[in-house]
């Protein structure tokens, strides 16, 4: 998309759904993605994209400079988990296509769906922590939860639905344990709250003394968390 006396060129596609509000996010890539009630017109999108012109070549530089270059899947790339980065090796002939230990192992025939291999790998991995730690933490507060399920989300680390069902990013196992822990807090704390007031976040403190530092941690490296 190119608007003449803007100086402002852009890839961008648009994404509708039963939304009620419009989103504009930026990529890894630089590219935009909007998305936007199904009903919404083209002309109010461009309208839209125009108003906020200065606003998406801020957050695209930014993501140039912040944003990791994506991953080659080749000997001695670091992987984060648990906020800790290990290695890649390529091996043959294991009985998995991913192993870790010490190292992330992948079976070379694995390599061309490397990125499908680990995305499985982390989602178990988030699956087990997150239930695990939910289980632990709602025990602890006193708070009834119901389904859980890990998404593929990239602009959300966790949602409460208003039935108790939470949703979690399967890029969480990235994560240090500590920063999960709040991530999940911060959504057990929704069962009581469904909102971002102010007697939200107190009510997040209560539970989470320390969340001020683990959600500035979060937005201040949570872009790393990609493959």
């Amino acid at each position: 998309m190119s608007h003449p006396g803007y100086n402002f060129t852009i890839h961008m596609k648009i994404v509708r759904s039963k939304r009620k509000t419009i989103a504009l996010i930026i990529e890894q890539d630089g590219s935009l993605t909007v998305r936007a009630p199904a009903r919404l017109s083209e002309k109010r999108i461009e309208q839209l994209i125009i108003e906020k012109a200065d606003w998406i070549r801020k957050r695209q530089e930014w993501a140039r400079l912040h944003y990791p270059t994506p991953h080659r899947y080749e000997v001695g790339e670091l992987f984060f988990f648990l906020g800790v980065s290990y290695p890649l090796e390529l091996v043959a002939e294991q009985r998995l296509p991913l192993l870790f230990g010490n190292s992330f192992q992948l079976d070379r025939k694995f390599q061309t769906y490397a990125r499908q291999v680990f995305i499985t790998w982390y989602r178990e991995q988030t699956r087990q922590i997150i239930c695990e730690r939910t289980a632990f933490l709602a025990s602890q507060f006193q708070l009834v939860y119901g389904n859980i399920h890990i998404t593929s989300a990239r602009s959300r680390w966790g949602s409460c639905s208003s039935r108790g069902m939470l949703n979690f990013s399967w890029r969480l196992a990235m994560a240090p344990p500590e920063v999960i822990d709040y991530v999940i807090t911060h959504e057990l704390a929704h069962l009581k709250i469904p909102n971002h007031s102010t007697f939200f976040w107190k009510y997040v403190e209560q539970l989470s003394p320390n969340y001020c530092a683990l959600q500035k941690w979060l937005k201040e490296n949570g872009d790393r968390f990609n493959l």
